[in-house]
C-alpha cells in the first residue's frame, strides 16, 4: 500500500500542446465565445472609461472654485455640468456592471459544458481501455483525474478567460487613456513596466513546476485513501493502523510541500505588485504635482491619472495570476489527454457472425503470453475441446489458470497463436459479440450498488423479474436472499459489506446463469461458499453445464472430480491431461496435489 515518492518536482511536460487541447473543446462554442468577449470588452471599456469623464467633472469644479478664490466677477461652479457628468459615469458603470455579468454567465456555461464533455469522455474512454490498464494504475488516481482535475480545468475557464480578456483591455486602453491625457506622465508611470515583467516571470517560472508537482501528488493521496477505505478489515486484522497513518502522513507531507510552495510563490504575487503599484503611484503623484505647479496638466488630470495608474498595475497583477492559474490547469489538463491518450483495446472486427448457433467448439493453438513482454505467462500451450465438453484447469497459485481464461475473453491480447470459437478465430467476432457467448464467474466478485435484482439482471438486462428468481433458484441463492430484509429489493450498498463473501458469489452465479452462455467459465466461483452449500450448488451448475462447453478453475479437486478432462497446468505449460481417474493413476502433479487435500 506504501508508495514510493518521487521527490523530483516536475514541471508540465507540454504547456502550449495541453492548453491547446483545452481551448479546442470551446470551439464548437464560437457564437458564445464571440458574445462573451463582446461582452468582456465592452463592459472593460465602459469601466475604464470612467476616470476620464469624471475628470472633466473635476477640471470644471477646479475651475470654478479657482475662479472664485481669486476673486473673479460672476464665477460660479457649474454643477448642472457636474451632474450631468455624474449621471453619465452612473450610466457607464451599471452598464458596465451588466455586460461584466453577462460575459461571466456565459463562460461559467461554456466551462461547465466543457466539464461535462471532459467527464464524458473519460466515462466512455474506460470501457475502451485493456484491464492491463487497470492492472497498472491505481483506482484512486484515475478518479482524481475525473473529479480533481476535471474540476481545476473547469475552473480556470471560468475564472480567468473573462479576466485574462478584461485584463489585456483594460492595459491597451488604460494606456490610451493616459495618452490622452498627458504623454509625459504616461511615459513616467510605464517605467515600472519592466520591473513587473521580471517578477512576474520569475514567479510563473518558479510555481509552474510546483503546480504539476501538487496534482501529481495529490493523485497519489487520493489513490492511497481509496486503498485504505477500501482494505480497512485488512489493515485492522493486521494491526496496520500506526503503518497506514503513516504511509498517509508521508503523502500529505508531500502534497504540503508542493502545495505550499505553489500557493507561496502565487500569493506573493499580490503584495509584491502593490508594492510595485504604490511605487508607481507615488512616482505619478510627485510627477503630477510638479506639472499641477507648471500648468501642464489640470487638477482633474491628474486625479484621473492616479486612479488609471492604480488601475493599470491591477490587470497586470491579474495577468500574472491567471498565467499561474493556467500552468495549474495545464499540469491538471495534462493529466486528463494522458488518460484521454492512453491505449486502448485492440479494435475489434466489426464483422457479425450469428452466435445463436455456435456450438462451443474451443481450440487453443501454439499459444505465447506475457503481461510484460519479457516473462512468458503461458508457453506454447495447444488445447482441443469439443462442444460441451466440461473442462477443468488445476496448478498452484501463478501457473497460468486465470491468464488462459482472459485470453480467451480477449481482456488480454495474445502474443502469438490463435484461438478459435467453432473453427473461427476470435478476433473475427467482435467483443460484444464474444463476452455474449461467455459467462464468466470470477474468483473476485463485483457487485454494484443496487438490489439483488438489478445485479442478477446485470447478466441479461431484459430479464424479467421471474426469469432473475428462477436463476436464483439455480444458483441456490433464493433461499438466502428471502431472509433478507426486503429479499431481492435489498440494495447492496457501495461496498457491498451488507452481505457476505459467499452470497456475493451465489449472486454472481446467477448473474452468469440468467444470460444463458454458450461457453461458461467458472473461476474459483465456489471458494467462499461453505462446503453444504458447495454440494448443493454443484447439482445446479452441473444441470446449467448441459449441453455447454464450461471450464471450471479450481484449487478445490473436489468441484473437478466429474469434469470430461483435467488439465493440468505448471508455469503456463500443460503437464498433464485426462480425467480424474487417469490422472491419480499416472501419479504425476495432479496426483501430488489430490493427496495434499485429501490424504492429510
Amino acid at each position: 500500500m506504501k508508495q514510493k515518492n518521487d521527490k523530483r518536482v516536475q514541471k508540465a511536460k507540454d504547456f502550449k500542446g495541453t492548453m491547446k487541447k483545452i481551448f479546442s473543446y470551446m470551439s464548437e462554442y464560437k457564437l458564445k465565445l464571440i458574445l462573451a468577449f463582446s461582452f468582456a470588452i465592452l463592459g472593460t471599456a465602459l469601466s475604464i472609461l470612467g476616470p476620464n469623464v469624471l475628470r472633466k467633472a473635476t477640471n470644471r469644479l477646479s475651475e470654478g472654485i479657482i475662479a472664485k478664490a481669486q476673486g473673479v466677477n460672476n464665477a460660479k461652479i457649474d454643477f448642472p455640468y457636474i451632474h450631468k457628468i455624474l449621471i453619465i459615469i452612473l450610466i457607464l458603470y451599471i452598464l458596465s456592471m451588466i455586460f461584466s455579468s453577462l460575459q461571466a454567465f456565459i463562460f461559467s456555461d461554456i466551462s461547465q459544458r466543457v466539464s461535462y464533455k471532459l467527464r464524458k469522455e473519460i466515462s466512455e474512454k474506460i470501457n475502451r481501455l485493456p484491464v492491463k490498464y487497470f492492472d497498472i494504475n491505481k483506482q484512486g488516481d484515475i478518479l482524481s483525474r475525473i473529479t480533481n482535475d476535471v474540476d481545476l480545468v473547469s475552473q480556470n475557464l471560468t475564472q480567468n478567460l473573462s479576466q485574462l480578456i478584461s485584463s489585456i483591455i483594460t492595459i491597451i486602453g488604460v494606456f490610451l487613456l493616459m495618452l490622452y491625457i498627458n504623454i509625459k506622465m504616461t511615459i513616467i508611470a510605464v517605467l515600472i513596466l519592466p520591473l513587473s515583467v521580471f517578477i512576474i516571470s520569475f514567479i510563473i517560472k518558479k510555481s509552474q513546476r510546483y503546480f504539476s508537482e501538487q496534482q501529481r501528488v495529490l493523485g497519489k493521496v487520493n489513490a492511497e485513501v481509496q486503498e485504505q477505505f477500501s482494505g480497512q478489515n485488512i489493515i485492522k486484522s493486521f494491526n496496520k493502523e500506526a503503518n497506514s497513518i503513516e504511509n498517509f502522513k508521508e503523502l500529505t507531507d508531500e502534497l504540503y510541500k508542493s502545495s505550499w510552495k505553489s500557493q507561496f510563490l502565487s500569493g506573493t504575487m499580490n503584495p509584491i505588485m502593490n508594492f510595485v503599484g504604490n511605487l508607481g503611484y507615488v512616482i505619478v503623484t510627485i510627477s503630477g504635482g510638479f506639472f499641477v505647479m507648471k500648468n501642464i496638466i489640470n487638477i482633474g488630470d491628474i486625479l484621473a491619472f492616479v486612479q488609471y495608474i492604480r488601475t493599470f498595475t491591477q490587470p497586470i497583477n491579474q495577468f500574472a495570476q491567471i498565467v499561474n492559474n493556467l500552468q495549474s490547469a495545464a499540469a491538471a489538463g495534462e493529466r486528463i489527454f494522458e488518460f484521454l491518450e492512453a491505449e486502448e483495446e485492440v479494435v475489434s472486427s466489426n464483422k457479425r457472425i450469428d452466435i445463436e448457433n455456435i456450438k462451443g467448439d474451443v481450440v487453443f493453438k501454439d499459444i505465447n503470453f506475457s503481461y510484460d513482454g519479457n516473462n512468458m505467462t503461458i508457453k506454447n500451450l495447444n488445447l482441443d475441446i469439443k462442444a460441451g465438453e466440461k473442462i477443468a484447469i488445476v496448478g498452484s497459485t501463478g501457473s497460468g489458470k486465470t491468464t488462459l481464461i482472459k485470453l480467451l475473453a480477449r481482456f488480454y491480447e495474445l502474443n502469438s497463436g490463435s484461438i478459435y470459437i467453432d473453427g473461427k478465430n476470435i478476433t473475427e467476432f467482435s467483443k460484444y459479440d464474444l463476452r455474449r457467448i461467455l459467462g464468466i464467474v470470477l474468483q473476485d466478485t463485483w457487485l454494484f450498488n443496487g438490489s439483488i435484482m438489478e445485479n442478477i439482471r446485470f447478466g441479461k438486462l431484459d430479464a424479467s423479474d421471474q426469469d432473475v428468481i428462477d436463476a436464483a433458484k439455480m444458483a441456490n441463492a433464493d433461499n438466502f436472499i428471502r431472509t433478507l430484509p426486503e429479499t431481492y429489493n435489498m440494495v447492496i450498498n457501495e461496498e457491498a459489506n451488507n452481505i457476505s463473501e459467499g452470497q456475493k458469489q451465489l449472486i454472481t452465479i446467477a448473474r452468469a446463469i440468467i444470460s444463458k452462455p454458450k461457453i461458461l467459465i467458472l473461476d474459483e466461483s465456489t471458494s467462499s461458499i461453505d462446503t453444504r452449500t458447495e454440494l448443493l450448488l454443484q447439482t445446479a451448475i452441473d444441470d446449467m453445464m448441459i449441453g455447454r462447453t464450461s471450464f471450471i478453475i479450481a484449487h478445490r479437486l473436489s468441484t473437478v472430480k466429474n469434469a470430461d478432462k483435467i488439465i493440468v497446468l505448471d508455469n503456463g505449460e500443460i503437464v498433464e491431461a485426462g480425467t480424474h481417474n487417469e490422472l491419480l493413476d499416472l501419479g504425476g502433479k495432479y496426483h501430488d496435489i489430490y493427496n495434499s487435500q485429501f490424504n492429510r
